[in-house]
């Protein structure tokens, strides 16, 4: 067996002690038949490539999302396991956190309601979408090719209606994580949305977002000298506020930063200070960001990690797009969107599920040996030289259908059997 197949066959394989005998032999057929759909990703239309000819009734692949008895936290725990071992077995785990909104389309959707969509939302209107709100957070790694990094999703939680807020869900998924893995620390990167996490209890975690440009900003409280009667302050003279700091600056520093896998040069100014408002407890490292070209507005940054440079929070802080880009790949390549699951776990499981199954097929590509070779140059296209999720998904793809359809005709011309099974999967391309 080839060897890139059969590293593709020992990840799943990994997975087996998470479900009963039943349920692994459908996690086996949904995997693989969920990467080789092209057309739309129902559950129905995932069944035709997964069992074209199983007498196996299509509910049972509905079950299996909407009430089989397995754990989604125990999938994830896997997972992240797996992630971090291949991608950052020492030092702080660098984490990218944010929610999406899975569109949808129907009645009584078990966790659906109204949301802000961020795509087509604009700072003079606001447009709000019916579907799923999801909370990912995500592993962010640095490929073996030069360029922006990924987002490899390590859990992902449903947000709901009258339910536990964004930030408590996040909040939530930082300390699971962290009893995951009890002796390690993380750098979380999120926007400016979830700054108000400096504030909570995270283990072991600092956290880098954006800045309000009109935050009320504080001098470190100074250790009196003697002694005093009544309860000390907690917060020094007030400061201007982030853009009247920006304007009054002169001493900046010039850097020269990756973005999304550019090197570009930019001016920095930083200094320590209280955040009274959203971290009353500890100091922050305010980061001003300028654009020596004046084509773009200032950028205003914090982190919790005093010890980092400037350079490191402008960087952490713009490798957050690569989350959006997960977004992307799981919605337009896997469909995370179109299985039509409206009831019990099923709504929530079969999103979850797509957002896991990006991460195994990076992690797949990765350490397979076939990456070097997997490069699609289209003429309208000439400059690209690294990989992206589409000849990832591509790789698999090929392997996948050579298993299906070559192994039993040899050197020999194609059988009936597998002739039908290759037109067949044409024809279901849409």
């Amino acid at each position: 067996m080839n060897a890139d197949l059969s590293l593709w066959h020992q990840l799943l394989e990994g997975f087996r002690g998470l479900f009963s005998s039943p349920s692994f032999l459908l996690f086996c057929s949904l995997v693989p038949a969920w990467c080789l759909c092209s057309s739309r990703h129902t559950i129905t239309g995932i069944y035709r490539i997964a069992a074209p000819s199983s007498p196996r009734a299509h509910d049972s692949f509905h079950r299996f999302f909407r009430c089989a008895s397995w754990s989604l936290e125990q999938l994830w725990g896997l997972l992240a396991a797996k992630l971090i071992e291949a991608f950052c077995p020492t030092g702080p785990i660098p984490l990218l956190l944010d929610d999406t909104a899975f569109h949808k389309t129907g009645r009584k959707i078990v966790g659906a309601g109204w949301w802000r969509d961020a795509v087509r939302s604009t700072a003079q209107k606001t447009v709000h979408c019916f579907g799923l709100n999801i909370v990912v957070l995500a592993l962010k790694v640095s490929p073996p090719w030069p360029g922006q990094p990924l987002a490899l999703p390590l859990t992902v939680r449903l947000h709901t209606k009258g339910g536990a807020t964004l930030l408590d869900l996040a909040e939530q998924m930082v300390s699971q994580l962290a009893s995951w893995l009890p002796y390690r620390g993380f750098h979380l990167c999120a926007d400016g949305f979830y700054a108000p996490l400096a504030g909570r209890s995270l283990p072991r975690t600092q956290l880098t977002s954006r800045l309000r440009r009109d935050a009320a900003l504080y001098q470190l409280v100074r250790k009196p000298s003697r002694p005093r009667r009544g309860r000390p302050r907690k917060k020094g003279s007030r400061l201007p506020t982030p853009a009247e700091l920006a304007r009054r600056a002169r001493r900046w520093s010039t850097v020269t930063v990756d973005v999304r896998g550019k090197r570009v040069q930019r001016l920095v100014f930083c200094r320590t200070l209280l955040w009274y408002a959203v971290c009353p407890e500890r100091p922050v490292l305010l980061i001003i960001c300028r654009d020596p070209s004046g084509k773009q507005k200032d950028d205003f940054f914090f982190t919790t990690d005093l010890s980092a440079t400037p350079a490191e929070v402008v960087e952490r802080y713009a490798s957050r797009w690569a989350i959006e880009e997960t977004f992307k790949n799981v919605k337009q390549c896997l469909g995370g969107e179109e299985p039509q699951l409206r009831s019990a776990q099923g709504p929530e499981r079969v999103a979850a599920f797509s957002f896991w199954l990006y991460s195994i097929v990076w992690l797949w590509f990765i350490r397979s040996e076939s990456r070097t070779t997997s490069v699609v140059r289209l003429p309208w296209y000439p400059q690209k030289r690294t990989p992206s999720f589409i000849d990832a998904l591509a790789s698999l793809r090929r392997l996948l259908w050579r298993q299906r359809i070559f192994p039993a005709s040899g050197t020999r011309a194609l059988t009936n059997e597998n002739a039908a099974l290759l037109i067949e999967a044409l024809a279901l391309v849409a």
